[in-house]
């Protein structure tokens, strides 16, 4: 592909500043304000905390920590000349490159399907045992149902994308919801996988998932990329994380991940898993699987 119609804008390091606003793109609301303070947060806690504490962890053990965060919409978001083409061949350098492997909902109902068809396919030709974690949009339960259904057989978690419904462009298309503690108790009781409740980062937010106790809880804000409270994820896992383990199994992070330092924080304040996506996808468009070798290699990044 030629690299000039990327959204991505390849700066050196991916820390927010080279595509504010950009929606569609890789870019976030509010001039980037939560993108950049998802990134530069890792590297103030890790200045202010004892750095004798947190354990320095090996190249084996950051991999099984590190997922792939969810991301859809590869022709409108980075610039990749056809949508199906691009979950295949993307998850097929990610998995050989060792990371674990999550898929996302989007509309039309094409985004989510191409996914689920790319795991499917991984099955026959790369890993007959592949599973991914699956996230989805906050659809009124009728849709939800059937998107449930359809990714039940590839998928090792299910989730419900609930900072989704802050995606404004997103609520202009299609109808999203806010769940309820007593919807997210009913969705998990019919699956046989652990269900995860992702976007959690506002104070009610915390108080939902303390009455629903999911399997996982995940924090995020959409990389930055809704319009929420100001603040980190990584702050909010710092402060947070010792209570919300309580209500949970599991709590995975993402936001600014960067490098093997931002990984073993992240596992010190609590996170079994940790997931990036902005650094991969940048990475495999200017350079397909190498551009993934070489950065989970790297020693200023991973």
């Amino acid at each position: 592909m030629e690299t000039s119609i990327f959204r991505c804008h390849n700066c050196k390091v991916c820390l927010g500043t080279g595509c504010l606003n950009e929606l569609p793109g890789m870019g976030g609301v509010n001039n980037n304000e939560n993108f950049r303070l998802n990134c530069s947060s890792w590297e103030r806690l890790y200045n202010e905390e004892n750095k004798s504490k947190i354990p320095q962890l090996s190249n084996e053990e950051i991999l099984s920590l590190l997922r792939y965060a969810p991301v859809t919409g590869a022709v409108e978001n980075i610039g990749w000349e056809d949508e199906e083409s691009f979950y295949y061949d993307f998850f097929v350098a990610l998995h050989k490159s060792g990371v674990n492997l999550s898929i996302g909902d989007g509309t039309p109902d094409s985004k989510l399907l191409y996914g689920i068809n790319a795991v499917k396919t991984m099955r026959k030709e790369v890993d007959k045992n592949l599973s991914v974690a699956a996230f989805l949009k906050p659809y009124p339960d009728e849709n939800l149902h059937n998107r449930i259904a359809w990714t039940m057989p590839i998928a090792s978690h299910i989730g419900i994308d609930i900072d989704a419904y802050n995606i404004v462009t997103m609520r202009n298309k299609v109808q999203l919801e806010k769940k309820t503690a007593s919807q997210i108790k009913s969705y998990m009781k019919k699956l046989l996988v652990p269900f995860v409740v992702k976007g959690v980062f506002t104070r009610e937010d915390i108080e939902m998932v303390k009455e629903a106790r999911p399997d996982v809880i995940y924090i995020s804000n959409h990389g930055g990329r809704v319009d929420t409270r100001r603040g980190s994820t990584a702050l909010l896992l710092k402060e947070a994380g010792p209570i919300l383990k309580k209500y949970c199994n599991e709590i995975w992070v993402d936001g600014g991940i960067r490098c093997k330092r931002d990984v073993e924080l992240a596992h010190y304040y609590g996170a079994s898993q940790v997931l990036v996506a902005r650094p991969f996808i940048k990475n495999y468009c200017y350079n397909g699987y190498i551009g993934i070798d070489e950065f989970l290699g790297s020693p200023d990044e991973f």
